[in-house]
């Protein structure tokens, strides 16, 4: 979305088209792939993004810090985590590790990047004002595929219930920087609510620009949370639900199906582009869902999401991202869609 505003179209499931993936031979062993985010300090002095443009899908920690508290501005906490990794968003939502380490650590940064378990939860850790947004649970109830589409109906229920409306501004982030809240910010647009934008960078960017984690969960935060969750639930049992404060418009433009892929690998009318790690693209690395073969779609070309970051997990500059696309031989002045495992990475 930030080259130049161009349409990224997302596909939801690579392993609903599994066999006809292209896999090469897999090695013996397979080293593990890195994580995420890396062992370093983030910057803090990197200069704010210009703040709510529609033409960019980010703002910055330093805005969101000025802003937040206006009625009109809701702060979504997104944050998902691979099956692997083990660790509960939910919780980590309401309970905080960074003062709770364990081990000795000089700075609670390089503690964030020590295994969750070695921590014991005991304080809430969120942006003040943040609602969960439980991607695993706002999802179509119909299916057993992870992270699919939930309906319209579904969708307006579920921010209807956290309490917002189509006026409001909406900004998402995640636990890692720089993940999964670009899935909830490409739900909002899809589903027509345009005023929607990633935290550039995230909770852990947050936290190193010094400012205020919640001290306290209210219990109206918690209850709208799992009330979202309800509500779609009760609109697939085909119950009436509340009525919807928050009206959804769906733009099939921004959404492909399964035929449409099938289509496109005969006709290679779209460039199609994978967001996974280079391995699991070419099948040499496991994926993380059991049952699931690794590989890629015919004709599809890979940029791992974590190429479109800097070292403080915060979205490159247009040009450098243009670069990394071109590079990889895809003409950003023609169709593209994007995929990835089960419709999170793509999002980015």
């Amino acid at each position: 979305h930030r080259l130049e505003g161009r349409t990224k179209i997302v596909l939801y499931k690579e392993q609903s088209y599994e066999s006809n993936f292209e896999s090469k031979s897999a090695p013996a062993a397979v080293s593990p792939s890195p994580p995420l985010l890396g062992t370093q300090i983030l910057d803090t002095t990197k200069a704010a993004r210009r703040p709510m443009a529609q033409d960019d899908p980010v703002v910055s920690a330093q805005w969101l810090q000025q802003h937040l508290g206006q009625l009109d501005i809701k702060v979504l906490d997104a944050s998902w985590y691979m099956p692997q990794e083990s660790r509960d968003p939910w919780q980590e939502y309401q309970v905080s590790f960074w003062n709770s380490c364990n081990v000795h650590c000089s700075s609670p940064f390089v503690a964030m990047f020590l295994p969750a378990k070695i921590f014991a939860y005991d304080q809430v850790a969120h942006i003040p004002g943040a609602l969960f947004f439980d991607i695993d649970g706002i999802v179509n109830r119909a299916t057993d595929l992870p992270h699919m589409l939930p309906s319209e109906e579904a969708f307006a229920a579920a921010v209807s219930a956290l309490g917002i409306n189509n006026h409001d501004k909406v900004v998402v982030y995640d636990g890692k920087g720089f993940f999964s809240a670009p899935r909830v910010w490409w739900m909002f647009r899809v589903l027509g609510h345009d005023k929607v934008w990633v935290l550039d960078g995230g909770f852990p960017q947050w936290q190193a620009s010094g400012f205020n984690i919640a001290s306290s969960c209210p219990d109206d935060a918690v209850l709208k949370s799992k009330a979202a969750n309800s509500a779609v639930e009760t609109a697939y049992n085909g119950k009436l639900a509340n009525a919807a404060t928050f009206q959804t418009e769906f733009r099939p433009q921004l959404f492909w199906t399964l035929e449409k892929v099938k289509q496109n690998v005969a006709a290679k009318a779209h460039q199609v582009v994978d967001a996974r790690a280079k391995g699991r693209f070419d099948g040499v690395m496991p994926e993380p869902r059991e049952g699931v073969r690794s590989g890629h779609i015919p004709g599809t070309k890979c940029v791992p999401f974590p190429e479109m970051f800097d070292g403080a997990q915060t979205l490159l500059p247009a040009d450098e991202l243009s670069k990394k696309f071109e590079q990889e031989g895809i003409l950003l002045d023609h169709p593209i869609v994007v995929t990835c495992g089960s419709g999170v990475t793509a999002c980015i």
